[in-house]
């Protein structure tokens, strides 16, 4: 089963703040829910590096670990995650407008058939979750 979640929020800051905001990596934590990130490999500014990100509360949670499939500054910057517990791919694309922006947070995810069926329940507060740490990153990179 594939996953398909696409969510976004208006930036009030350029498309090069957004940009820097949200290839933070060490700073992702500050608005993502839950989530702490570690560059691995590269230096996290191209194809080819490698992140590490964990996602949970204390000890429970999983690690989700991506490479960097493309890199596109300030707009688009594509992810494939190649995790036990999550594989699939993801992009992070910003949108120019004027002395604005817009975030737009796709994921592509491949769900074996337990997640699958769970999604019915889990999906809508993961979107919540999604929506929640986007408008908390909207904040964080206007602050910038």
């Amino acid at each position: 089963m594939i996953i398909a979640v696409t969510e976004e929020v208006d930036v009030a800051a350029p498309a090069e703040a957004t940009w820097a905001a949200i290839t933070d990596w060490a700073r992702q934590g500050e608005w993502m829910l839950g989530t702490h990130v570690d560059v691995t490999a590269g230096d996290g500014r191209g194809v080819g590096s490698r992140l590490s990100a964990f996602t949970g509360v204390g000890p429970l949670g999983f690690t989700d670990t991506v490479d960097i499939t493309a890199w596109d500054p300030p707009t688009r910057c594509a992810v494939r995650h190649t995790g036990t517990f999550v594989r699939g791919t993801g992009l992070f694309e910003v949108r120019p407008r004027g002395a604005e922006s817009t975030f737009v947070w796709h994921e592509r995810l491949e769900a074996g058939p337990v997640i699958g069926l769970g999604w019915k329940v889990v999906g809508p507060a993961f979107r919540a979750g999604i929506r929640y740490s986007l408008r908390r990153f909207a904040r964080f990179a206007e602050a910038r």
